[in-house]
């Protein structure tokens, strides 16, 4: 089964954070990443820019909207994500517990992925 680990955190926090820091956490992230890559449970990831590039469209009255910024203000923004092929939930969630940002702050979102028969 496929999940999808969703990466939430306080990008102020982030953004106090010196380059070393950064550095040594991008480091961890690609270590993370190359294990889970060996385990074969890897299906893929990618960080996202911050909120402020965001845009959020929406649909009012038969018209498109659409603002800049997230769909609302949080603490905690997506910040990234992983997919991977577990055996079971148990196991996403022992994937998860161990992405680098959780010892910062933050949380993980563990979400199946619901499969979709191809059409005809």
């Amino acid at each position: 089964m496929r999940y999808m680990l969703l990466i939430y955190g306080d990008e102020k926090s982030r953004a106090k954070m010196s380059e070393p820091e950064v550095l040594a956490l991008f480091k961890e992230f690609e270590e993370f990443t190359e294990r889970i890559r060996n385990s074969g449970a890897y299906q893929a990831s990618d960080p996202l820019q911050p909120t402020s590039t965001a845009t959020t469209v929406r649909m009012k009255n038969g018209k498109t909207l659409m603002t800049d910024g997230p769909f609302a203000e949080t603490k905690e923004q997506l910040g990234g994500y992983y997919i991977v092929e577990a055996k079971n939930l148990d196991e996403a969630l022992s994937i998860a517990g161990c992405i680098p940002s959780l010892h910062i702050g933050g949380s993980i979102e563990v979400r199946p992925i619901r499969e979709i028969a191809p059409s005809r």
